[in-house]
């Protein structure tokens, strides 16, 4: 049975659920980084990451199935969801190892530099003829910083943005990369022994706001700009990346 003393953090987490997957209803991203980010004011990143695994999982891959080209995407984006999970595989320990300490410090700069990119409106453009060996790279980086973060945002969704997809391909797109993430942080959680069943059975019941918070987002999305609620998106995340990355510093 939870004690009185978990209540308080239950509900904060419950509220954070509920605004991430508001966010992520109204713009189509931002369910990992603004949980990820606020839980960490209150959790380790391990705990936060754990909490993070049922509610991204269901709510990419129902991002995923909705898009209209599954198959044309992955036959053209797998190499660089292989290079995601090598990635990712390959960062076993950087979240729960001797580098620990350092990352709410790294978090804070991913959520820096995703909050400049969505600021600043970026473009890049990126030709065909180099994905090949382009996506793997950006799949390993990603990977890296996914395990170092538990956000797999840095750098995939720019590089998704520059490849010239249709806007709903583009959602698509970002499905599959945070579907691929999601599983793979889920085995490094498992084999470094964070997501047991206690954790496990939280990040189920943290399902539940983030699928009512991506409901009243998307009954929003129709009713206020998603320009204006973009650029406030970026500049809060831009806030609580410089606290995130100062606070690991000292």
């Amino acid at each position: 049975m939870l004690s009185s003393d978990h209540m308080p953090t239950l509900f904060s987490a419950a509220l954070i659920f509920l605004l991430a997957g508001f966010v992520k209803g109204v713009v189509g991203l931002g369910l990992p980084t603004l949980s990820m980010g606020l839980l960490t004011l209150m959790l380790a990143p391990t705990e936060a990451a754990a909490l993070l695994i049922v509610p991204s999982f269901v709510t990419n891959v129902w991002q995923l199935l909705a898009g209209p080209r599954f198959g044309a995407l992955a036959l053209r984006l797998w190499p660089m969801m292989a290079g995601v999970a090598a990635g990712t595989l390959a960062g076993t320990g950087f979240m729960n190892g001797s580098g620990s300490e350092r990352a709410t410090m790294w978090l804070g700069l991913s959520l820096i530099g995703y909050a400049g990119f969505g600021l600043m409106s970026i473009r890049f453009a990126v030709p065909r003829a180099t994905e090949r060996w382009l996506g793997p790279v950006i799949g390993a980086l990603t990977g890296l910083a996914t395990a170092a973060t538990g956000v797999f945002v840095i750098p995939a969704v720019p590089y998704l943005g520059s490849l010239g997809l249709g806007k709903d391909d583009l959602i698509q797109a970002l499905g599959l990369s945070f579907t691929v993430s999601t599983v793979a942080l889920a085995a490094v959680l498992a084999k470094t022994g964070v997501l047991q069943g206690a954790t496990l059975g939280g990040s189920v019941l943290a399902l539940a706001p983030a699928l009512v918070g991506m409901l009243i987002g998307g009954w929003v999305r129709g009713r206020v700009s998603e320009t204006v609620f973009r650029k406030c998106f970026f500049t809060g995340l831009l806030a609580l990346g410089l606290h995130l990355a100062l606070r690991g510093l000292l």
